[in-house]
């Protein structure tokens, strides 16, 4: 009977660098009973999809640390603690894996030391996570100080024993040679034979027998420069989503019985209620039960403007409580909060690999031993055909097989999506993945909600009118009516009135009269809010307040009459108005090219009134099958479209668009529902999305031209003579280096 997949994440430590993604993919995905295997080298981490079996978890942590490089199980509740680690280390370069002190040297990758906390019961291993150490105390820095000291010291003897140089600068390339040979016989054993490990050790090799070992010597050393300057950048990458985590405090104040005591953050649970202090983070997702301040969300959501929260408002992990102490009852556990799920969808987005990035990962696997075979004719051909020396021409097939190397060419791709993943995260664009992200920016046309997406989601006051009393008078009287209910239109009139700093009077008799308004008693006087119809029926109005209430009704906002003691005395108008920035950020995707029209299932006169404010074209009274009809539309005139919205009621439409974004405030709907979310739903950063994507688009290019363009240039060289093996090197580690920091420029997007 076969058995059911499961899906299982690890932490893999010491890779940074394509080409050791794509040897632990390979080694996996040879394991009998493996369906799938993803490997993020951004975010240091695998995903393996394979049999339910309780057998399988060891075999892969025993294939993989085979290969050199340290693994642990990611437990959903160490996640967010793993996640916080940087292990910026190329472990296709770490070669002194194999004996088990050198596994603990391996393991400091990039300056990362393995300290092993407690493990959860029946999760042995989970507990690893790494400290960030320098580069200089790290296996992979150690390896590269005494190959340089090696071969320095070669220098300095071969000068006073100049008939044994050879042999001299031969012992010191064997420092650093000897633990990348054998792991390149590891590596081919696994499945990948034409690894970087192992053509520098064909170069290196075949050098020493042409007798060229003072090159040879100095090639390996700048190998081990160029791959440690390679993680080295790496670890920028990763460590830009990851320092997220050290945004939620480590510990909390837990109320119990009345008392506060301190406890770790990662323990407190579902419905525990916390004392958050003014200018202390807060240390988990919550909603407020007492007090009123100002949250400063930019750690969350990017928003540099902090923002008043008050009851029954929800509360983040990682922001900055203001002026106010709040209790705040705990909504989501440690694992399982904004941030927590921020990183694991970013990383998770970092594993999925863009149409580019795929095509170069095919187009490598026929590149690197089509390299070989032009070497080998390189190195063969000419003596064999013309009668020249083979040592000039065996000298040059080796300096193409170090030309050849595809390193810079596969990271070109992946490193530069994994810096804009992780810039867009810091700014609240989540994007689900390298397909996500490179769609994005080929949009033409966006199809947006109105309610939620293009305007607030709740009504604000816009117009309030004295028909007899004097406006403050009229706001005063209404916010006396409407204290303590829920209702939308309600809170939109005390919130007015809070801001104005208006005393509200007491009432009494208050009362909801169904479907028409509410009423009490204020002052001894009889005050009624109402619907316009429902106050006519009391009191007639006049023509000049019917034409009032039309004009403010035309714009598409909602009126309520007050009378006093029958008469009538003003009215307040509402409307749920547009974003504060709605309008710059249709401009600014109109200005990138992207066609904007607004669809909603509101009534045609609130949406044209909408629509006229902010220059958008309308189609309003529609149905979830409308909308996703309307997209279908425009994708068949030829656009790529993106539809924006809550991720909910216009589920249709976003499964029917190129792409869907969903607008929220950290909330699950926002994170899970869409391709792609706006954390703290600013229009403007729709557009910020698409040029995110632009820009990654055209990084990438160049990325491809810097890696082929110098294999390009240094080949021709080659082969004509001018360039030897160390221009070789320095034409991958080199090409490396430049690719990885030319991605990094993207982090400041």
């Amino acid at each position: 009977m076969t058995k059911a997949s499961v899906e299982s994440r690890f932490r893999v430590d010491g890779m940074d660098c394509a080409s050791c993604a794509a040897k632990i993919n390979t080694a996996v995905r040879r394991l009998d009973g493996v369906d799938d295997v993803s490997v993020s080298v951004t975010a240091g981490t695998m995903t393996v999809r394979h049999q339910n079996d309780a057998s399988f978890a060891p075999a892969i942590q025993k294939r993989v640390s085979g290969l050199g490089y340290r693994i642990a199980p990611i437990s959903p509740k160490l996640a967010t603690a793993a996640a916080s680690e940087q292990q910026p280390d190329c472990g296709c370069c770490q070669p002194q894996h194999d004996s088990s002190a050198a596994r603990r040297e391996g393991a400091e990758a990039q300056g990362n030391s393995p300290v092993a906390a407690p493990a959860e019961e029946g999760l042995p291993g989970h507990g690893h996570v790494f400290t960030p150490q320098p580069w200089w105390k790290s296996g992979k820095g150690r390896l590269t100080i005494a190959s340089g000291l090696a071969l320095a010291a070669a220098y300095g003897v071969g000068k006073l024993v100049p008939g044994m140089e050879s042999w001299i600068f031969t012992a010191a390339m064997l420092v650093g040679l000897v633990p990348i040979a054998r792991r390149a016989v590891m590596t081919a054993l696994a499945g990948t034979p034409f690894s970087i490990e192992m053509l520098m050790t064909i170069a290196a090799v075949g050098a020493v027998i042409i007798d060229a070992s003072e090159e040879a010597a100095a090639v390996v050393v700048l190998f081990l420069i160029g791959e440690l300057l390679e993680g080295v950048a790496a670890g920028k990458a990763r460590a830009s989503i990851q320092s997220l985590t050290a945004l939620v405090p480590k510990t909390a104040l837990l109320e119990t019985d009345g008392k506060t005591k301190e406890v770790a953050a990662d323990s407190l649970a579902i419905g525990s209620v916390i004392l958050v202090r003014p200018g202390d983070r807060i240390p988990a997702d919550g909603v407020i039960l007492a007090g009123d301040s100002s949250i400063d969300e930019s750690p969350v959501t990017g928003e540099s403007t902090p923002v008043r929260k008050t009851v029954d408002e929800a509360v983040f992990a990682g922001t900055v409580n203001g002026e106010a102490a709040l209790r705040v009852k705990v909504t989501a556990t440690a694992e399982d909060n904004t941030i927590a799920r921020v990183v694991k969808l970013v990383e998770e987005a970092q594993e999925s690999k863009a149409p580019t990035e795929r095509f170069i990962d095919r187009f490598s696997r026929y590149y690197t031993p089509g390299v070989v075979v032009v070497a080998a004719l390189v190195a063969v051909l000419p003596p064999l055909l013309t009668g020249t020396a083979w040592g000039e021409w065996v000298y040059k097939g080796l300096a193409i097989l170090l030309i050849g190397c595809p390193c810079a060419l596969v990271i070109s791709t992946p490193a530069a999506i994994a810096a804009s993943l992780s810039a867009g995260a810091r700014r609240g664009l989540l994007m689900k993945g390298g397909a996500v992200l490179e769609n994005i920016g080929k949009v033409t046309a966006v199809a947006l909600d109105k309610t939620g997406t293009l305007t607030e989601g709740k009504p604000k006051v816009t117009d309030v009118v004295g028909f007899g009393l004097p406006e403050p008078e009229v706001l005063r009287l209404a916010a006396a009516l409407e204290t303590g209910s829920s209702h939308p239109l309600a809170k939109a009139i005390l919130a007015m009135a809070a801001d104005d700093t208006i005393d509200v009077p007491p009432v009494e008799h208050a009362k909801a009269i169904g479907g028409k308004g509410v009423s009490g008693m204020i002052g001894g006087r009889e005050v009624l809010l109402a619907s316009p119809k429902a106050a006519g029926d009391r009191n007639a109005l006049t023509q000049e307040q019917i034409s009032t209430i039309a004009a403010l009704n035309d714009e598409g906002k909602t009126v309520s009459v007050l009378l006093v003691d029958g008469a009538i005395a003003g009215a307040i108008a509402m409307r749920d108005e547009p974003r504060p920035d709605a309008q710059a950020g249709l401009k600014a995707l109109a200005d990138a090219g992207v066609k904007t029209v607004m669809l909603t299932g509101d009534n045609r006169r609130t949406a044209f009134a909408i629509g006229r404010q902010l220059d958008i074209e309308v189609r309003a009274e529609l149905l979830p099958e409308d909308k996703q009809r309307i997209v279908g539309e425009l994708k068949s005139k030829g656009h790529f479209v993106g539809k924006v919205g809550d991720g909910i009621n216009d589920a249709p439409a976003l499964a029917a668009a190129d792409v869907g974004i969903a607008m929220g405030g950290g909330t699950d709907v926002a994170l899970e529902t869409a391709d792609a979310a706006v954390l703290h739903g600013r229009v403007s950063d729709i557009a910020g999305m698409v040029a995110l994507s632009r820009r990654t688009m055209s990084n990438i290019h160049q990325n491809i031209a810097i890696a082929l363009g110098l294999k390009a240039v240094f080949l021709v060289t080659t082969v004509i003579g001018v360039t030897g093996l160390w221009p070789a090197i320095l034409a991958d580690t080199g090409a490396t280096v430049l690719v990885t920091m030319n991605a990094l420029r993207l982090l400041r997007a």
